[in-house]
């Protein structure tokens, strides 16, 4: 019976103090990664096809202070190399002060890790001033639907009412014209794991950008992500030539808007879309990223006729 690990007949029982390492939760793209817990635990692992393995006094290197049963349990699976693995146990587990033992998982060749780069979307949310927050109810709640169920058995099914430009979005060229690709439209390969680059543009040391701040990058079919630090940056329209020139896919910020909403005129959205480059709005934690080594994704639903839509963004870190 070949479960992966070992030919044994029998319970195997792992004692004394074996070293796994943890991705780290933060701080990933980091040279050095600085960390000092380690979790001691005991465990049971069950196999689907029959039999299972215990371990006491389990200790693994760990990101942080804590780590919940579940994450420890997905990757002793993966570090033990396990195959056909049922329930995992964890008992008795003890967070320790202690020097890790071995390079941590995220600076192995072949890791990733993902990064969410969206706002959360609660009832009452206010994106824009002016614009209605997303009403978020019960159109069936659990309580009326338990006299549609058996005994113990209800469910909940959500009504949502908001305006499409909420919470952390993305521009199609439908948005801003009438014959231009709505979101049913747009090919996923333009909106999941293009290869991205951050540039950085602290509010605090500038108020506007220029081409200057995208010379000698690698822009050529990728996501240029613009980490500001402040949801409230205005900028100048001149450098997003350079990025249709440059011939970007996507272009995405953590700002309110990528125009200046002081005036009607929207000539960034104008160049952008009317290039067919996608933009994503709103977007958060883009200081947990590295300037590259990473790909992005940002998928709304496929509607016809609609073209802004809120989007789960996210960065996949290698």
């Amino acid at each position: 019976m070949d479960h992966g690990f070992a030919a044994l007949e029998g319970p195997l029982i792992i004692f004394g103090e074996a070293t796994i390492t943890i991705e780290p939760t933060k701080g990933a793209f980091e040279r050095k990664v600085t960390m000092e817990k380690r979790v001691q635990f005991d465990f049971e692992i069950e196999f689907t096809n029959g039999g299972g393995i215990q371990g006491q006094g389990f200790r693994l290197d760990i990101a942080g202070d804590d780590i919940s049963d579940q994450a420890l349990a997905d990757y002793l699976v993966s570090d033990l190399r396990l195959l056909m693995v049922g329930k995992v146990h964890i008992h008795k587990k003890t967070i320790l002060v202690e020097k890790h033992k071995r390079v941590p998982i995220a600076a192995r060749a072949g890791s990733e890790k993902l990064v969410d780069l969206s706002h959360t979307i609660e009832h009452g949310l206010v994106t824009y001033k002016g614009l209605p927050a997303p009403i978020i109810c019960d159109y069936v709640s659990r309580e009326e639907s338990r006299k549609h169920y058996a005994e113990g058995t209800e469910f909940q099914i959500g009504k949502i009412e908001m305006v499409a430009n909420t919470g952390t979005y993305l521009d199609c060229p439908f948005h801003r014209y009438e014959r231009g690709k709505d979101l049913s439209e747009v090919g996923v390969e333009r909106l999941a794991d293009l290869d991205g680059i951050v540039i950085r543009a602290d509010h605090k040391e500038t108020f506007a950008m220029n081409a200057d701040f995208f010379r000698g990058k690698e822009l050529r079919g990728r996501a240029v992500l613009v980490h500001t630090g402040w949801d409230a940056y205005w900028k100048t329209d001149q450098y997003f030539e350079h990025l249709v020139e440059c011939g970007v896919k996507l272009f995405g910020i953590d700002s309110v808007n990528i125009d200046d909403t002081r005036g009607g005129p929207r000539p960034v959205h104008s160049l952008l879309l009317g290039a067919e480059v996608l933009i994503v709005e709103h977007m958060c934690n883009l200081g947990q990223l590295p300037d590259e080594g990473f790909t992005f994704s940002a998928l709304p639903p496929k509607f016809k006729g609609v073209g802004t839509f809120p989007v789960r963004a996210l960065a996949k870190l290698r």
